[in-house]
């Protein structure tokens, strides 16, 4: 988890967002109709404007900063991305209400996903990611409740507003129930090798 500026700048782009997000919503009745058969309770432009960065500047510019860290973060993972360039190829909006649910899932065809987070209330949903190697530990005993992260099954990471995680489109992840009385807002991507 990395924030994207300083406090005072995430504030400042969420808040130029927020009414971006809201007019995106209530326009997408497409979008609104997916959502209701495939992320019930909730909103995502996934399957209609997936491309927020063609949408505004407002995307845009959040879409150059996320650039700039995935270019960090496929660095740090030591990827050969042999002369070829990870390309922003999908990029759009979830509005998740209170008791809403994302169920396990990963991001096929993609190499690098992840999530830009606008508004994040008090007892909002983490994200939750599973060990890939789960299938293995068949006869493993279970970990203590406080082992150290790169011991347990999974892991969680409570995101605040303005931070961006990242992570390789393989890792399977679900978000939680929103326990909090407000929306969880978030800006999803996936990067292509491209």
């Amino acid at each position: 988890m990395s924030p994207l500026g300083s406090v005072r700048q995430v504030q400042k782009i969420n808040q130029e967002l927020l009414p971006e997000i809201e007019q995106i919503r209530r326009t997408d009745e497409t979008g609104q109709k997916w959502s209701q058969k495939s992320y019930p309770g909730g909103y995502t432009s996934y399957a209609t404007l997936n491309r927020l960065d063609q949408f505004s500047t407002s995307f845009l510019n959040i879409r150059n900063k996320i650039d700039l860290q995935v270019q960090k973060f496929s660095q740090h993972l030591d990827m050969d991305l042999q002369g070829r360039k990870l390309i922003m190829t999908n990029f759009w909006v979830n509005i998740m209400p209170p008791k809403t649910v994302h169920s396990m899932h990963i991001h096929p065809l993609s190499a690098i996903s992840g999530t830009y987070y606008v508004q994040t209330p008090k007892n909002c949903s983490a994200i939750k990611f599973e060990d890939p190697r789960i299938v293995c530990f068949m006869g493993s005993p279970p970990r203590k409740t406080r082992a150290r992260d790169d011991n347990q099954r999974f892991i969680s990471l409570t995101p605040q507003a303005g931070q961006v995680i990242l992570f390789e489109s393989w890792m399977r992840h679900e978000v939680p129930p929103n326990l909090s009385r407000q929306n969880r807002i978030s800006l999803s991507f996936n990067y292509d090798w491209i």
